[in-house]
Order: structure tokens, then C-alpha cells, then sequence
């Protein structure tokens, strides 16, 4: 995996509520925004100034980490994403709800 790429794989028996993942972002610190894709959507290669941390509610979304690597992210899973990392997603066949939330680029 890219380096300081980390996912975390949620490891209950069922996904964790919306609210306990708002809840584990808070308590994080960061303030959390909700978005959402259909089926099938793209996001072309890009990169962020900030670090992503972000968590899948529900349906499921692929990252690709330029060049080749791909991580497909589902329920309750959580991606931390540097800033300045290239990267593009897919999303799943069901659509994707997530929760996202910032924190400063480290300088």
C-alpha cells in the first residue's frame, strides 16, 4: 500500500450506525460531512492539502492509489488518506454513503 495510506477493517459482525462512526470522528477531533454516489460514479485522478479521513456508512467505494494499487472500502471500514496522495475512486454497484472528515496537512 502507499506509503501512510492506512485502511482499517471494521471487524464487527454488522456495520457500525452513522451516528457511532460521527461519534468516532468527533472524537477525533475532526467535524465530519456526509456524502453520497450512485452506482458506478467517478472521481478522476486528484489530490487533497489536507489528510482524509473517511468512513464508509453504507455501499462501498474503490480507491485507486496511483500507479496500480486499488482498495475497495466497505461498511464501517475507514481510509486514512495523506494529503498530496494521488488517488481516484469507483463507486460500488450499490452506491456509497460516507463520512468524511479533514485534518490539516502536517508542514
Amino acid at each position: 500500500m502507499s506509503e501512510n495510506v492506512r485502511v482499517t477493517r471494521w471487524q464487527g459482525k454488522t456495520p457500525p450506525s452513522e451516528a457511532e462512526l460521527l461519534a468516532a470522528l468527533a472524537a477525533e477531533g475532526l467535524t465530519a460531512y456526509r456524502w453520497s454516489n450512485g452506482p458506478g460514479d467517478r472521481y478522476a485522478p486528484h489530490i487533497h492539502n489536507y489528510h482524509k479521513v473517511l468512513y464508509v456508512v453504507s455501499g462501498s467505494v474503490t480507491f485507486q492509489l496511483h500507479p496500480g494499487e486499488s482498495i475497495t472500502l466497505d461498511p464501517g471500514d475507514r481510509l486514512d488518506l495523506p494529503a498530496g496522495t494521488v488517488h481516484s475512486a469507483v463507486v460500488g454497484p450499490e452506491g456509497v454513503v460516507c463520512l468524511e472528515g479533514h485534518r490539516p496537512a502536517l508542514s
